[in-house]
């Protein structure tokens, strides 16, 4: 008698669940397909155009070269002590030290003495504006942010100066109104593809975006009930699929036809994929702060930035060494004070502060250095990498090599990468944040070396699986309807 009646019980209970599988993948998976087919559409969109950003590249090209006559006020430094970031460069015609000091504020401070920086005006806006795409202004706007500004990144430059210019690709700059600099710049393409693109993909509209606590809730309640709408329709695929001798009518693997039969096939091809990608991208604002990663304190990071005082820099034998510069920036990675100059071009040249000849941190001031930042843990192994790795890579290109990578035996198992030229730690990752890579880049991006190097297998990866969950959100959006309507 018991064991009837378990029976029948756990059939009741395979009912139930059964049906609520097939509520939750109908109802729940009208709506997710609207956003499944949105997200798959803009993601092949995103593939071409990104998000618009003003590269380090960029930025050297539309510099003004450094006059160095001009420059005669030594670097403003605190007790012969190196602040946070220190460089030279020029801000509308007159040069200007840049100033980023240990507790985050900014300053900048003329170069040249008796200058008076003028203040970021709509006049002064789009004189640097013009100077630096070299195209005639159109018209200048001043707002607090908008769609291709909206990131907190902006903060400390808002309000910004939006000046839109006449030249062929329709570029709108944007500068600081806290250090007079161009901080972005976008073209008529990227913004008309971004709002294909991005915007949607992101769910990032500047209303929303704006403030990133309800922008993040958001993008996490709209991604787990999607989910789930996946996870469910995976699941009554694989029980309505018959492989073995057991078939459907006709040797049919498959008892739909129509629309329902290319929402099943799609689904089975493209449903891992589909799930990993919504997957990934429910991880990308991190719930739970699951792979927060840690970072060297700011006192041991000044330490290795600044841990002696800053020998007097020559600013006559300077002026010989640095002709052509853009950027000229000191600093004292691991007790090796430098000066680095930046070309235009994207050349960069480090010389000594004192004796302005070529130079470079030894590999054992580095060692040195780093151990400080990472405490009394031990040293595991010290690797110059010639090539990218799992955690230090570009998509579609090469990042910047050689590096050092430094892997210590911290609880957080921390790797630094550091530019051996500079003595810059370009990089900190720790065994959450490696996690990371392999549970949001690889499953939301599939950016292995092995296809983004090769463009034409990444991209035929991506098309095929994104033509599979187009199918099967399209077809799933068809459905929907029908039932609705009925």
């Amino acid at each position: 008698m018991t064991s009837v009646f378990d029976a029948v019980s756990g059939r009741a209970i395979s009912k139930t669940a059964r049906r609520w599988l097939y509520l939750v993948h109908r109802w729940v998976g009208i709506a997710s397909c609207l956003f499944f087919a949105m997200w798959f559409l803009s993601g092949l969109v995103m593939l071409y155009v990104p998000y618009p950003s003003l590269s380090s590249a960029e930025k050297l090209t539309g510099s003004e070269a450094i006059d160095w006559a001009a420059v005669d006020v030594p670097p403003p430094l605190e007790g012969g002590y190196l602040p946070q970031e220190l460089m030279l460069e020029m801000r509308d015609g007159t040069p200007v030290w840049r100033v980023a000091q240990w507790d985050g504020s900014h300053v900048t401070v003329a170069a040249h003495r008796g200058a008076v920086l003028p203040l970021v005006d709509a006049l002064y806006a789009a004189r640097v504006a013009g100077r630096f795409a070299h195209a005639t202004v159109e018209r200048v706007d001043h707002l607090a942010r908008d769609q291709w500004t909206v990131a907190g990144g902006f903060d400390r430059h808002r309000p910004v100066w939006k000046v839109a210019l006449a030249d062929a690709s329709g570029t709108e700059a944007y500068v600081s109104s806290s250090t007079g600099a161009v901080v972005q710049v976008t073209t008529r393409r990227e913004r008309f593809w971004n709002w294909l693109g991005s915007v949607p993909h992101w769910l990032y509209p500047t209303v929303l975006r704006q403030d990133q606590s309800a922008w993040r809730q958001v993008v996490l309640w709209v991604s787990g009930p999607c989910i789930a709408a996946a996870v469910a329709g995976m699941w009554i695929g694989i029980l309505r699929t018959r492989i073995g001798a057991r078939r459907f009518r006709g040797g049919r693997m498959t008892p739909y036809n129509g629309w329902m039969l290319w929402h099943h096939i799609a689904g089975m091809v493209g449903g891992v994929f589909l799930i990993a990608w919504i997957f990934s991208g429910w991880l990308s604002v991190d719930p739970g702060h699951l792979f927060g990663g840690t970072k060297p304190v700011k006192a041991a990071m000044r330490v290795y930035q600044a841990s002696d005082q800053m020998p007097v820099v020559s600013l006559d034998r300077l002026r010989a060494v640095g002709s052509g510069a853009v950027i000229a920036q000191l600093i004292d990675n691991a007790g090796t004070p430098l000066v680095l100059l930046a070309y235009r071009d994207g050349r960069r040249s480090a010389v000594d502060a004192v004796m302005l000849t070529p130079s470079r941190p030894t590999t054992h001031a580095l060692m040195a250095g780093v151990r400080r930042l990472a405490g009394s843990t031990r040293l595991i192994a010290i690797d110059r990498l010639t090539t990218p790795d799992a955690y230090w890579y570009a998509v579609a290109t090469l990042p910047q090599l050689p590096v050092l990578r430094l892997r210590f035996a911290d609880p957080p198992q921390t790797w630094f990468y550091i530019d051996p030229a500079t003595g810059e730690i370009l990089k900190t990752v720790d065994k959450r944040q490696r996690a990371y890579r392999w549970a949001f880049d690889l499953l939301h991006k599939w950016d292995l070396g092995v296809l983004t190097m090769y463009r034409p297998a990444w991209d035929m990866l991506i098309w095929l699986f994104s033509i599979a969950g187009g199918v099967t959100s399209i077809s799933g959006i068809w459905l929907g309807w029908k039932r609705l309507r009925r």
